[in-house]
């Protein structure tokens, strides 16, 4: 399966900020749609964030909606997810994820999508 690439994890303090990148694997891969998701020790995997690629439209899990914002860079082919106002429950490995499909309805779905990144580790202390 092709992957994705992810970066920009680590660890920072509660309230603080990071921003994860997601890059597909060329200039010509063609992603509808592309989402984040977490999964942290014990726990199933959760979805965090998504967007469509072409329309930008934008969708939220709770827990993190007015803290996190998703976007997209066009040109790139790349997704970002920029996290501030971090809490120690945001900690767990992020992974993005990615479809070619159009009928990607379930956005929030882990199995809506095709690729995923490796994960990269976000951490955040009290």
């Amino acid at each position: 399966q092709v992957q994705l690439i992810e970066s920009g994890g680590g660890l920072v303090q509660a309230g603080g900020s990071l921003r994860l990148s997601c890059a597909a694997p060329g200039p010509t891969f063609s992603v509808y749609a592309m989402a984040w998701f977490r999964q942290a020790p014990g726990k199933e995997r959760e979805f965090v964030a998504a967007i469509f690629w072409s329309g930008g439209t934008t969708y939220y899990a709770d827990s993190v909606k007015g803290r996190f914002t998703i976007s997209r860079d066009y040109a790139k082919n790349t997704m970002y997810l920029q996290m501030d106002s971090l809490k120690p429950e945001d900690t767990a490995l992020y992974y993005c994820a990615a479809t070619r499909s159009t009928g990607a309805y379930w956005y929030s779905t882990p199995a809506t999508y095709d690729y995923w990144g490796q994960g990269t580790q976000v951490t955040v202390s009290s």
